[in-house]
């Protein structure tokens, strides 16, 4: 009996874990769908403004990794998973922050991704935003981006040179908050 439970708890230790994380009340799973493949939880965090809570994100990659290059330059599937935690948040403000987030991290320079941006943008605009909303933002390798709202599909949007912009709103070297940039890498 001794030798059996021994067994199982150097199993239990040897195995990584597979749980999820509990973030601000949000609960992020331990991996997701992207397109075919699966993507293990990276980190995740709390998007803050002044001192509002404005939604929790996470990373997901298809392997870890701390490199925030790296992982905006992969053709690798990937997702961000943004649960609204603020009845601050609208629809409005929400494309607008998008709108900025492409202009910080292509250092003004949009106009090649004028069209991808704003058909992205209009996502967020199809219905209003609300606290508890759940956006999946998952980048299929050979397809694009595709744009979830509460699991249902919003659009897809075509291009490595979009997919590299979008992820580079939370991931860039001028990210939307740079603690959630840490905390989706893993630190």
């Amino acid at each position: 009996m001794r030798i059996i439970i021994a067994a199982i708890i150097a199993l239990t230790i040897a195995l990584p874990s597979q749980a999820q994380t509990t973030i601000n009340g949000v609960t992020l799973p331990a991996s997701i769908k992207a397109g075919e493949e699966s993507a293990v939880l990276n980190g995740g965090g709390i998007r803050k403004k002044l001192f509002f809570k404005l939604y929790v994100g996470g990373l997901y990659l298809s392997e870890k990794s701390s490199d925030a290059n790296a992982i905006i330059n992969a053709d690798k599937a990937m997702a961000v998973k943004l649960q609204i935690t603020s009845g601050m948040i609208s629809s409005e403000n929400m494309s607008e922050a998008i709108t900025e987030g492409f202009e910080a991290c292509t250092g003004g320079n949009t106009a090649p991704l004028k069209a991808q941006i704003e058909e992205f943008v209009n996502t967020f605009k199809k219905s209003e935003i609300v606290e508890g909303n759940v956006f999946d933002i998952v980048y299929v390798p050979g397809k694009g981006v595709e744009s979830y709202k509460n699991g249902k599909l919003q659009g897809t949007i075509e291009g490595m040179d979009f997919k590299k912009a979008l992820f580079g709103i939370w991931l860039g070297s001028k990210p939307a908050d740079d603690d959630l940039k840490a905390a989706m890498l893993g630190k």
